[in-house]
């Protein structure tokens, strides 16, 4: 397994060791021990697994949850999305800041998005299916959501007119949204 930083430390690029032949291919997508070595966090622990299908064109966030924050894990298991995650920590000096991967089943790709983080994604293949593991439950009554456009953050996605959910047309501003210390 290969473990890279990004441009915000803490937000992981996981590429798996992939073993294949003409019979298929095998990875293994998640070991405890080297997770921990990865992240240098021991002190995570899964309790929520999520899997999302969408067509072209659709955005689904900037989410977060204020309080229970989660950490996620997250892989494609069909399809190609690009996935974005913006710092939302302001005693961080990459706060406001955002990072991008193009995260798909052909590349592999595993992304870590600590807490702390507003996490979404658009799907640029014909329909992606998202897996994801939360080191905290869905807490409803504190998830937030950041406009996918807002120009304070400024992010270049895909597509400039995507399908949102009602959620994510009524998402508030950078600016005036509720963030971490």
């Amino acid at each position: 397994m290969k473990a890279t930083p990004l441009a915000i430390p803490e937000v992981i690029l996981i590429e798996p060791k992939v073993f294949g032949d003409d019979r298929g291919f095998f990875f293994e997508s998640f070991n405890q021990k080297a997770f921990q070595q990865a992240t240098g966090r021991t002190d995570l622990h899964f309790v929520q697994d999520n899997h999302s299908r969408s067509r072209k064109g659709v955005l689904r966030g900037l989410h977060y949850q204020i309080r229970h924050p989660q950490g996620k894990l997250l892989s494609v298991l069909q399809g190609v999305i690009f996935d974005v995650v913006v710092d939302l920590r302001r005693s961080s000096p990459t706060f406001g800041q955002y990072v991008t991967q193009e995260v798909s089943a052909d590349n592999k790709r595993i992304m870590w998005i600590p807490e702390g983080f507003a996490h979404g994604f658009e799907v640029i293949s014909d329909t992606a299916d998202v897996f994801y593991k939360t080191t905290d439950y869905w807490a409803p009554e504190f998830e937030r959501s950041i406009a996918w456009n807002d120009p304070d953050i400024g992010i270049r996605w895909p597509d400039d007119q995507p399908t949102l959910s009602a959620k994510d047309q009524q998402a508030v501003s950078f600016a005036t949204a509720e963030c971490f210390a």
